[in-house]
């Protein structure tokens, strides 16, 4: 999901207060395992997209979609290693933190180019950076989300959430040296660092082409000629063009890329946004792969020949629970309802081989997650027992879920719906159904206008730290997700102490604190985390699945 914010490396940060990351300076891209495997350059590949890229600016991109191209054409000052949630370097080759996190000093690569020609250098880090915190429209901030997740507010907040900003400045005393201060440490950092919102733009392009230039109409927002048009970064590709007509977008090779050059000649990706519809275009030959086929289908897809390549587990399904509900407000009825629920049934029946019941808001696989946290059994005596506790054995909840989508934590949502809400109706709670298209208000519903009782929603890593998921989610009372209300400060006290806590040890126990405060009060019920699939024809080489969703195809060859 986004919809609207993941562990820091132990390899490459540990004690990061006071560490330089020289040991981790030199790119891992020359590397042949890195490289995926040996394969012959030239070709082209065409991908089967789920849907259209939002725009070409990462900045104001907030879905998978507009985040798989984006990867391909820009670059991070930090970035992840391939097939994994380590720190690598990207644009920069060494950064450091001061003693009190609130300054990151970023040593830079030279002889580096955008695409436009222009040099990469700290002056234009400092551009970018800068850029960020003083969009000058309403629109503009309203839709530079993970920025705004990250960084708390801009120069001059427009939107009505105005907080005090995280960001001051930069400075670029040389042109390899740049240097970000910040008003108060983020925990976050240096792992959001690598985000892909954070990719750096050419300044040139940016201004030659209006990047800030946002408007909004009713519910649409139009960008830029550079986020439509004019994409320059420094990444492996550079943008060719977009056929609306034909909904491909058409990438080619950087020559002159700082790394090892990519091995396609061009990167085609094809809009089709129907599930069976890719896997036909697949078994036709007419693409070469697809994202997130159905579980389901794994096993047909690998016997037809197809190669099903599996991701780490990096997300999580939860069931949100709206406490704007008097009767949710009671944490036995909350607690019912964790106990009516059969998970383990759910991810034997529902999910593919390798996923697991989750314990709480968080995978294992990420800094903070608390093992000492026990899982919630199924045990719907308990959970009668629980509601007439509370005064509500004859509850009536309206149980909200998306259609017309598959998520990664998520393939078949009418599925797990069905077998939830028998499990509620077996402990004596009536559940009203509701079926929304994920793009057609479902999203809304829950998030913004909090209509739901019950809902169904999860979240992949962005990075490797627990506030990039349970800050989304708890991080503050209010509409969004509807989870939190005032009363529970503790929650939001705790993921507030943790996110401004430094040191990867003390950072870590702070989260794993929360996680313990949050399954007390249970604000929804964690379900599963599941590893989600990238489906590629035989013949493609090099394509490296990431825990993040965060493949990039310079490695990827094609017979």
């Amino acid at each position: 999901m986004r919809s609207a914010a993941r562990r820091i490396s132990a390899a490459c940060v540990a004690g990061a207060l006071a560490i330089t990351l020289a040991a981790c300076a030199e790119s891992q891209r020359d590397s042949g395992d890195e490289q995926g495997g040996a394969g012959a350059t030239g070709g082209t590949m065409v991908f089967g997209a789920a849907g259209a890229p939002r725009s070409f600016d990462p900045l104001f991109a907030q879905d998978g979609e507009t985040f798989r191209v984006s990867r391909q054409i820009y670059d991070t000052l930090i970035t992840y290693k391939q097939g994994t949630s380590e720190l690598t370097p990207g644009l920069a080759t060494e950064w450091s933190p001061s003693p009190d996190g609130t300054e990151w000093t970023f040593t830079l690569r030279e002889g580096v180019k955008f695409h436009d020609g222009t040099d990469f250098n700290a002056e234009a880090v400092c551009f970018n950076f800068n850029r960020w915190f003083n969009l000058p429209s309403a629109a503009a901030q309203s839709q530079a989300i993970y920025y705004y997740e990250l960084f708390g507010g801009y120069a001059n907040n427009l939107t009505d959430d105005t907080t005090d900003p995280v960001y001051n400045s930069c400075q670029a005393p040389n042109p390899t040296t740049a240097v970000v201060k910040l008003n108060r440490a983020k925990g976050a950092f240096p792992a959001a660092f690598g985000l892909t919102s954070l990719s750096i733009s050419s300044p040139a392009a940016l201004q030659q082409y209006n990047g800030d230039e946002v408007t909004q109409s009713g519910e649409s927002f139009a960008y830029s000629s550079y986020a439509m048009e004019h994409p320059t970064g420094t990444g492996p590709f550079r943008f060719e063009s977009y056929d609306r007509t034909n909904q491909t977008i058409t990438l080619a090779r950087n020559d002159q890329y700082w790394g090892e050059p990519a091995k396609l000649e061009r990167l085609i990706f094809r809009v089709i946004p129907d599930e069976n519809a890719r896997k036909q275009e697949l078994q036709a030959g007419t693409i070469d792969g697809f994202d997130y086929p159905s579980a389901a289908d794994w096993p047909s897809l690998e016997q037809a020949g197809f190669q099903v390549l599996v991701r780490p587990v990096f997300n999580i399904l939860y069931l949100g629970i709206n406490q704007k509900n008097p009767a949710l407000q009671d944490v036995r009825v909350r607690q019912a309802i964790a106990h009516a629920l059969d998970r383990e049934s759910m991810v034997r029946n529902q999910l593919p081989e390798g996923a697991v019941v989750a314990t709480q808001f968080i995978p294992d696989t990420v800094s903070g997650y608390n093992p000492d946290i026990a899982p919630i059994p199924y045990d719907p005596e308990r959970a009668r027992a629980l509601l007439a506790e509370a005064g509500q054995s004859n509850l009536t909840l309206n149980f909200y879920y998306p259609t017309e989508v598959s998520r990664p934590y998520m393939p078949n949502p009418t599925n797990i719906f069905t077998a939830l809400a028998e499990n509620l109706r077996q402990v004596g709670i009536t559940v009203n159904p509701v079926a929304r298209p994920w793009n057609g208000g479902y999203l809304d519903d829950v998030q913004v206008n909090g209509v739901q009782d019950l809902h169904l929603l999860g979240w992949t890593g962005d990075y490797n730290d627990a506030g990039n998921f349970i800050e989304g989610f708890f991080g503050s009372p209010g509409p969004e997700f509807g989870l939190t209300l005032p009363k529970d400060a503790a929650i939001v006290d705790s993921i507030a102490k943790a996110d401004a806590t430094v040191g990867e040890e003390a950072h870590a126990a702070a989260y794993r604190d929360a996680n313990r405060i949050i399954m007390e009060q249970l604000p929804g019920v964690p379900l599963s985390s599941s590893p989600p699939g990238i489906v590629v024809r035989q013949g493609v080489n090099g394509l490296i699945p990431s825990p993040l969703t965060d493949e990039r195809f310079l490695t990827v060859s094609v017979d």
